[in-house]
């Protein structure tokens, strides 16, 4: 089993000011190589979800792979361009694009903006109208597939706020006959995120074929389909599976998805890209011991990893530089707010005041979700040299 941290790792983290993000560059990379590899044996496209972390320094490592970027707002299409991606692999979803934030995407002449409603439509069209310009878009679409993830974290079924659904197609297809500054080029999918079970993606590929040759028979066909992401990472046990099951992931779509001649297909991971490479090292502030717990208290909190508040969330839990007989505790941070805990009833060696504890799997939605709240500063990142 491949060890994340190395001594003189641990050794460095002494002297950092606490909280902050660590990134072990070297497994990003070797992430990176994977990912690619496997979508480049199908001729598949690759677009890094922004979303997942927009750390400049990890951006320009994810650029000098030669992916593209998926972004859902017009900072995330700015920080792309910073880091040097090529506009001509951006493309733009989100629900909510305002006025400016398309703008940018048509001044800058991004590969697709993803459209998710008629008004949506017919906004692009005016303003790609103004500038003399066509706006290639793709439509997105609500597949009716069930994730079986949280559901904060579900997008593709017909009550979530994402896409058109599907009684709804035909209804936006003619009323993009009447929009002449929009360019059709393909279609757009994402059922949700966390998923570690084929089976959503195989009925993602049986639903999508469906729709792709219900469109043939009216006459269109689409240059691209775009899955959208939603690959998970292994929270529980990060060493067993640093780097996710790209190779089974692809091969799943290639199997049980048909693409018709000349069809791109394009893909859209965040998560599975950056999850294991990023941690959250933090100090023991005080162990408090109450009439039923014990507490270890540290100095991050939900303001440095928002997702075991925010969605009830697992990451595993590590004591760095402990070596003692193991007890339990309820590993919890300084917020003024009770669903500011990282874990209950966590195993650790015996811990003290002081202790370096590094909470795993944080690359993803860790230092891009980070708050002031409680007035607190936004801690730093570390990469690996």
């Amino acid at each position: 089993m491949e060890t994340f941290f190395t001594a003189s790792d641990i050794e460095s983290f002494r002297n950092i000011p606490t909280p902050f993000y660590y990134y072990n560059t070297g497994l990003l990379k070797r992430t990176l190589q994977a990912v690619t590899g496997e979508a480049a044996r199908y001729n598949y496209h690759i677009h890094y979800a922004i979303k997942a972390n927009a750390n400049h320094k990890i951006l320009k490592i994810i650029q000098t792979s030669g992916v593209g970027a998926d972004c859902v707002s017009g900072g995330e299409i700015q920080a792309a361009i910073r880091a040097g991606f090529h506009t001509d692999k951006i493309v733009f979803a989100g629900v909510g694009k305002a006025d400016w934030e398309i703008n940018l995407g048509l001044d800058n002449n991004i590969s697709c903006f993803n459209v998710e409603s008629i008004p949506e439509l017919e906004v692009i069209n005016e303003l790609a109208t103004t500038k003399g310009k066509t706006a290639r878009i793709a439509l997105r679409i609500n597949p009716e597939v069930d994730a079986h993830t949280h559901s904060h974290i579900t997008t593709g079924m017909r009550e979530n706020k994402f896409g058109i659904n599907l009684d709804q197609l035909s209804a936006v297809l003619d009323k993009l006959q009447t929009l002449h500054s929009l360019k059709l080029i393909g279609a757009h999918f994402h059922i949700g995120s966390q998923i570690t079970e084929p089976g959503p993606f195989i009925l993602l590929c049986q639903k999508v074929s469906q729709i792709n040759h219900d469109l043939e028979k009216r006459g269109i066909t689409l240059d691209n389909i775009n899955f959208g992401g939603g690959l998970g990472i292994d929270y529980e046990t990060p060493d067993r599976r640093l780097i996710p099951d790209f190779k089974t992931y692809f091969e799943s779509f290639h199997r049980h998805f048909p693409v018709k001649p000349g069809q791109q297909i394009h893909f859209e991971p965040g998560r599975s890209i950056v999850g294991q490479c990023g941690a959250l090292i933090s100090r023991v502030l005080y162990i408090k011991e109450g009439s039923f717990k014990k507490f270890v208290i540290l100095d991050a909190g939900f303001t440095e990893l928002i997702r075991p508040a925010l969605y009830g969330a697992g990451h595993k839990i590590e004591n760095l530089t402990s070596t003692e007989t193991e007890d339990v505790y309820d590993v919890v941070g300084p917020i003024c707010e009770s669903s500011d805990c990282f874990g209950k009833d966590v195993r650790l060696p015996r811990t003290h005041r002081r202790d370096l504890i590094a909470i795993r799997s944080a690359g993803a939605y860790g230092e891009i979700m980070a708050s002031q709240y409680n007035c607190r500063k936004l801690p730093q990142a570390i990469l690996s040299s």
